[in-house]
């Protein structure tokens, strides 16, 4: 069965550069997006998935090192810089900060075509299959289709309600603060006041007590957070 081709994002503020890196992905069958700033490339990744990112680092909007750590808190995918620096300190920085390679301007289009096998390749061989569904006690959060239930009854959850249980479930174990779920749901720096996490987590338990009376899915850790409720399992 042949693989499907790797999707690739483009992002360079410079439209011949950009340009000329889609021509070359292209010709050799990358399905490739193109965006020309920061913020433009987050709005893709947030709504589409890719299986590499070729990113240069001065960009406007947000800058290519602010996307990498945004990236980072989601995402694996392999991350090539495409930039003008060449200075070792900045390539080991990058790299610290969770690039996976450094291709430097001017680029020949064989070095690129090689980096890019060389991290997909990687990429493929050690990535694990996705996971499908997430099940805890009678809970299922299918993945695919965004859908949740309880006991095989359909439990209405908003998006956010979802993204909290999917991320509480896929370590059951871990405690997780106030900060960390709305840093990672809300992809937002925490105030400390704000209420909104607590509200999501009620609402949450509310529509669970409904379709499964007898069960307490998740735990309040008193002065730390939250956790799903593993003590009956």
């Amino acid at each position: 069965m042949d693989m499907a081709p790797a999707k690739i994002l483009v992002v360079e503020d410079d439209g011949d550069i950009n340009v000329l890196l889609q021509r070359i992905l292209t010709r050799e069958g990358y399905l490739v997006s193109a965006a020309y700033s920061g913020s433009e490339a987050k709005l893709l990744l947030d709504g589409q998935s890719f299986d590499l990112v070729l990113l240069d680092l001065m960009l406007p909007g947000l800058t290519g090192e602010a996307l990498i750590r945004e990236l980072r808190k989601k995402f694996v995918m392999p991350v090539i810089v495409v930039s003008a620096r060449s200075g070792l300190e900045d390539k080991m920085e990058l790299l610290r900060l969770g690039a996976d390679d450094y291709i430097t301007k001017p680029f020949e289009a064989g070095e690129v075509l090689a980096r890019v096998e060389a991290q997909l390749r990687r990429y493929r061989m050690f990535s694990p299959a996705p996971q499908e569904a997430l099940v805890f006690k009678n809970l299922k959060l299918d993945l695919v289709n965004h859908t949740a239930s309880v006991s095989d009854k359909p439990l209405s959850l908003t998006a956010r309600e979802f993204e909290i249980l999917a991320l509480l479930m896929r370590s059951p174990e871990r405690v997780y603060t106030r900060e960390n779920l709305y840093e990672q749901v809300w992809n937002g720096a925490y105030l400390g006041e704000d209420n909104t996490v607590n509200v999501h987590i009620s609402n949450i338990r509310q529509k669970l007590t409904r379709l499964d009376p007898g069960a307490d899915y998740i735990k309040t850790v008193w002065g730390i957070g939250f956790k799903m409720n593993t003590e009956k399992l």
